[in-house]
């Protein structure tokens, strides 16, 4: 949420939809540092 700077709820949104991958460690989610930025490139690139 702090790197993407969105809301909770958003994130969330994005994990359901499989846009961002993540797995599960105990009760937690991860998302990979590696992930994270490839979401945000491909959003960029998006963008132009």
């Amino acid at each position: 949420m702090t790197v993407l700077r969105l809301s909770r709820a958003k994130v969330y949104d994005l994990l359901r939809s499989r846009q961002l991958p993540s797995f599960t460690v105990g009760r937690s989610r991860r998302v990979r540092a590696e992930d994270v930025a490839a979401y945000m490139r491909n959003r960029l690139e998006e963008s132009y």
